[in-house]
């Protein structure tokens, strides 16, 4: 099972995208609200270098935004 963790904003239509997709495949993650959460705010800031969300990280791989092909990829969903 892969470790998977999203940075995200309550209104981010790209981060609800990215949500509802792991939920439909059985994706077990962890959601941190960037919006309220200072602290996580700049840990994904230091890690991304960016305050453009969704950031998503699987094993420790970065992508930043719902690029649905390679996170289908790298969770092995293809």
């Amino acid at each position: 099972m892969k470790n998977v963790t999203i940075y995200s904003t309550p209104t981010c239509h790209f981060c609800r995208t990215a949500k509802d997709f792991f939920i439909a495949n059985g994706i077990v993650y962890t959601e941190y609200d960037v919006a309220s959460n200072l602290e996580k705010r700049k840990e994904m800031l230091d890690k991304s270098g960016q305050m453009g969300v969704p950031v998503i990280i699987i094993d420790n791989e970065l992508i930043v935004g719902f690029d649905k092909p390679q996170i289908s990829k790298m969770l092995g969903l293809v």
